[in-house]
């Protein structure tokens, strides 16, 4: 298969989780990147932010043309405020951790959730 047709399948993946579950999309992205593309983990990491934005935007106007306004706003703008603080503290950090650290605190998020999930 071409790079071209494992970027657009790993697009096509991350896309219908991200718009399915209303995120997740990094989960797939970032390791789908490091293993079928090669990219480095940081790189992966730095790149997912980029595909996961549109992704999110388009997600957000599905979400409000079914849900309304009146429901999203008041949580979306809170929780985007600390969002945004912790994205600077962690786009700054990312270059401080070793490759190996960022698998590791990845996949104990990972964890967590998917223990979270199911429990």
């Amino acid at each position: 298969m071409t790079q071209k047709w494992k970027k657009l399948l790993i697009g096509t993946v991350t896309g219908f989780a991200n718009g399915l579950f209303g995120s997740g999309g990094g989960t797939i992205v970032v390791p789908a990147m490091e293993r079928f593309l090669q990219v480095e983990e940081h790189k992966a990491h730095a790149t997912a932010i980029a595909v996961i934005l549109p992704l999110s935007i388009l997600s957000l106007a599905i979400y409000l043309w079914k849900t309304g306004l009146g429901q999203v706003w008041p949580i979306a703008l809170w929780a985007s405020a600390g969002g945004l603080a912790g994205g600077v503290v962690g786009a700054k950090l990312l270059n401080e951790v070793s490759g190996i650290w960022l698998h590791r605190i990845f996949g104990a998020f990972m964890l967590a959730a998917a223990v979270r999930m199911i429990l």
